[in-house]
């Protein structure tokens, strides 16, 4: 799957490209570049990515935090 296709899934989905992939790897098939995506999301966007509505920190940090503070609010 090569860049223009990458961008045209993402727009015929009404979404903007969250990020480049890859576009050196050619994908045999649309599963293959899901399954890629779907790396990318939990690899990149959830563990690294920092979000502004969550305080400029990534999401699994987020979370951690936030289940720390509900375990010392329930002890």
């Amino acid at each position: 799957m090569n860049r223009e296709v990458h961008v045209r899934f993402w727009e015929s989905a009404g979404l903007q490209c969250p990020a480049p992939l890859d576009y050196q790897q050619e994908y045999r098939d649309l599963a293959e570049a899901r399954a890629s995506l779907a790396c990318f999301i939990d690899k990149v966007y959830n563990q690294k990515r920092l979000h502004s509505a969550l305080g400029y920190r990534p999401p699994v940090e987020f979370e951690q935090a936030l289940l720390g503070r509900a375990a010392e609010g329930g002890s």
